[in-house]
């Protein structure tokens, strides 16, 4: 007798929650049921899978080995499941995009905005998550595209350039600066108080080895977790934050002001699976986000002087080689 697609999907469910309790609740079937599906596997596969002597339930070797297959073999059906109801005229169907929370605050929007008009029947499904939270979602089959940076990936990863994002220091008018044009010195910016995005972010981790290139130490008066609370904070208090220079252009009652030396920009891509299937919807989606990155780069580039406060421009969206 050969496994069948039941076996596969309990065994993963198992592993994945190193426990025959949890995994048959999740499945909504009972444990007894569920250890002899998989002393069934065992006894057809002919090699134990999992070792249930300790206090959770972990693979064997041969487990091991044998869920890599197993997990390969599901997420390639499920795809073949999404391509056969994918219609090339994109009346129906879904995109699963996930995204860095940075671009939650001025991406996200105008994109799906535009995709939506352009495909009104079809499903959207947009979530945040750290990077490498993404990158283990698209190897994992769960979504389709991941919007973030242009670092290394994981094994299996691979990405286009969008554009180019630049940081940039930001006040509110309340902030002593406020009306300020020149750019601000690093060191100088060690003497005001600061509100920054907490340390699980990939941006706070951009600012703090800034500081650290600059041997300097910021003052953070607050950290938060959202950059809507971090811009309601700044845009109400004196405090000043450092976010991209594209959130900025969303909220007029925050202004950038450019640092020197300058904070290193970052590329912005969009990800994928390698050899994935990709659907028609992320096909659309992906030749979108390349327009709008051509065309937003288009829109930045004014004559210098031309920004804000009669300050050279920051922040543009260039198109990456």
């Amino acid at each position: 007798m050969s496994p069948e697609l039941r076996h596969l999907r309990y065994l993963l469910a198992v592993a994945e929650h190193a426990s025959f309790t949890r995994a048959a609740e999740e499945l909504h079937i009972s444990q007894p049921t569920l250890s002899q599906q998989i002393r069934q596997l065992e006894k057809t596969l002919g090699v134990q899978l999992l070792d249930r002597t300790g206090r959770t339930v972990r693979l064997t070797d041969a487990g091991e080995t044998y869920l890599a297959y197993a997990r390969r073999a599901l997420r390639d059906l499920a795809a073949g499941e999404r391509a056969i109801v994918d219609v090339q005229d994109l009346t129906r169907g879904q995109l699963r995009l996930a995204m860095t929370p940075t671009f939650t605050a001025y991406l996200i929007g105008p994109l799906v905005a535009e995709f939506h008009t352009l495909h009104p029947t079809l499903t959207i499904k947009v979530q945040e998550m750290t990077q490498d939270r993404i990158e283990a979602a698209l190897l994992r089959d769960e979504i389709d595209l991941g919007i973030a940076f242009g670092t290394t990936h994981l094994a299996g990863v691979e990405g286009s350039a969008l554009f180019t994002e630049e940081l940039s220091v930001v006040i509110g008018s309340g902030h002593p600066y406020s009306g300020h044009t020149r750019p601000l010195p690093a060191e100088e910016l060690t003497d005001q108080p600061l509100a920054l995005l907490s340390g699980d972010f990939a941006t706070r981790g951009h600012i703090d080895a800034y500081f650290a290139t600059q041997r300097a130490e910021p003052l953070v008066a607050v950290e938060a977790n959202s950059i809507s609370a971090l811009t309601e904070i700044v845009q109400r208090t004196s405090l000043a934050t450092v976010l991209p220079h594209a959130i900025t252009q969303s909220h007029p009652d925050l202004h950038p002001i450019p640092l020197t030396p300058t904070l290193p920009a970052r590329t912005v891509s969009l990800l994928r699976r390698e050899s994935a299937y990709t659907s028609a919807a992320s096909r659309a989606f992906t030749r979108l986000a390349h327009r709008w990155a051509r065309e937003h780069s288009r829109a930045q580039e004014v004559p210098a002087g031309a920004g804000k406060g009669g300050e050279p421009p920051t922040g543009t969206a260039r198109q990456e080689a």
